[in-house]
């Protein structure tokens, strides 16, 4: 079985070009301008053969570049900037060996971590060219992530201390700068999805909101339950369309 990238446009749908040849590819995401950003490698869905990750642009497929790995490398979204986010692997070739990029004008900027973390990768960018993700440690733990000016930051250092949740990965930005993803609500273990606002204040109740001030509160890292982390080993699979991507367990 093979999969192709395409796009729909004016009712057709339109198969996208692979890179160099590669059998299978998917594509990610879309801007106004009509740039689409994906991947492309063997046997998609199968084996962790991500080996390009890929923009499209006036029919043509340019291949982004790595960070020296074979496998991982997967654009997740484009700006109308034409800056694109997503992930690269590095030279180890692991399960746990890929970090967030920020391509732009032809450079593929390396993200990093957050500290103590192993790897990353980033899922949005908006129009202010803010990036958000997750960083994981070398366990599986992982934390929601805003990456601007050249700076990560966990984004639970800018909620409310007292909040019942903990921020565990971020999918999408946009230019108001709200934030939307997963988190785990800590008193129950149950997984919700959380919608950040920027805000000078802390809204009521069970709501994160984000600092605009970026006034960081210090909150302990947290050890996800097993089923969270499966979870996110399920997402993460399911992402890079990888059916078996391995994350160690404690």
């Amino acid at each position: 079985m093979q999969a192709k990238p395409v796009i729909w446009r004016n009712g057709n749908v339109q198969e996208l070009p692979t890179f160099g040849g590669d059998p299978d590819g998917q594509a990610s995401a879309i801007n106004e301008i009509g740039q689409a950003v994906g991947t492309s490698g063997l046997c998609i869905g199968i084996a962790p053969d991500q080996h390009h990750a890929l923009l499209w642009q006036d029919g043509t497929v340019t291949d982004l570049g790595n960070f020296g790995g074979i496998d991982h490398n997967v654009a997740f979204d484009i700006s109308n900037q034409g800056q694109v986010v997503g992930s690269s692997g590095l030279p180890a070739n692991t399960d746990l060996s890929f970090h967030a990029f920020l391509w732009q004008n032809g450079v593929m900027t390396d993200l990093g971590t957050l500290p103590g973390d192993v790897a990353s990768l980033a899922e949005g960018i908006n129009s202010k060219g803010q990036v958000v993700g997750g960083s994981f440690d070398k366990n599986g733990n992982n934390r929601a992530f805003l990456w601007q000016n050249g700076v990560m930051t966990d984004l639970n250092t800018l909620i409310p201390a007292d909040s019942p949740l903990f921020l565990i990965e971020a999918f999408s930005n946009n230019s108001r700068g709200q934030i939307a993803g997963v988190a785990l609500q800590t008193s129950t273990n149950e997984v919700h999805g959380f919608l950040l606002t920027p805000s000078h204040g802390h809204g009521p109740g069970e709501n994160a909101t984000l600092a605009a001030r970026g006034e960081a509160s210090q909150r302990p890292k947290v050890v996800l339950p097993e089923h969270v982390r499966e979870m996110v080993r399920q997402r993460l699979s399911d992402r890079f369309r990888i059916p078996g991507l391995r994350m160690p367990k404690d």
